[in-house]
Parts: structure tokens; sequence; C-alpha cells
């Protein structure tokens, strides 16, 4: 080689990507989906109340929806939305690059979260909703009575 060293040209983005820069798309790729910290948390504390459940489960057959603990004999279903993916009303803050695409991206998981709701609601099944940033203890307890009380409406002798 003569010692030319070939600079790189400006960051070009995969066709289709809504990535910004290199860093921030490899940064959103690593983003979990499942078993986030919040998730293993309240996992953990309804476990340890004795409760079983499937995880990362459809609750309905034929739903391409996934609940991140399901209690199947009783119809719950259990949600831990991350407040950025889910448009916390608290703590969501629109990015500033692209903000078009977020914007429409956010407003589509929220109305498929809703849509998700009123399809199991249909189907009889309870739907608890959690944001990342609740205490897993209240929310822990909050699932550990719902469960209760489903048990008694579904099983009573």
């Amino acid at each position: 080689m003569s010692g030319q060293t070939s600079e790189p040209g400006p960051w070009v983005p995969p066709e289709g990507s809504w990535a910004s820069s290199a860093a921030n798309r490899r940064s959103m790729l690593g983003n979990r989906n499942r078993d986030t910290s919040p998730e293993l948390l309240l996992r953990s504390l309804v476990h340890a109340a004795g409760l079983r459940y499937r995880v990362a489960a459809k609750p309905l057959p034929g739903m391409r929806r996934t609940a991140d603990l399901v209690f199947r004999p009783v119809r719950v279903a259990v949600f831990v939305d991350g407040c950025f993916w889910h448009g916390c009303p608290e703590h969501f803050v629109p990015p500033k690059t692209n903000p078009d695409y977020w914007r429409e991206k956010i407003a589509k998981n929220v109305q498929r979260d809703r849509d998700t709701d009123a399809r199991l609601a249909e189907a009889d099944w309870l739907v608890l909703r959690f944001w990342e940033h609740q205490p897993a203890e209240e929310c822990a307890a909050e699932v550990k009575e719902a469960v209760m009380l489903r048990r008694l409406k579904f099983f009573r002798s």
C-alpha cells in the first residue's frame, strides 16, 4: 500500500432503517423485548409468593402478541411496559432526531396495546399493565391479589 488511508464516509443507514447513526442503531438493536430488569424483578416476587405462570406467552391461541406473565387457568395477562416504547405519560421524552418516525412508532405501540387489552377483555381475560418505573413490590401484590380473586371466580366448588 502507498500509505493512503481511506477516510470513512458519512454513515449511511441500511435501507429501511430508522437509525440516525451507527451508534444509535447498535444501541437500539441491543434493547431487550423480554427479560428486562423490571420484568425479572416482578417475576421473582410473584414466584416467591407461590404463583406459577408462563413467561412471554400468547394468552389467546392465534394471537401474535405475548404477555410478560400469563396465568392461563385464571385468564390473567400481565404486561410490564417500558416508558419509552409505550409512551409513558410521566417519563416519555420524544427523541430529537427523526421525531416524525418516533411519534408514529410510539403511537402505533400504544394503539396496539389498547387493541390487545380490548381483545383480551372480550375473551374474559384480566389485563394488568404496569410501567417499568412502578415499584415491583406493589405490582407483585396487585398481581397476587388479582390471581387469587380470579381463582375464586373460576374455581368455586
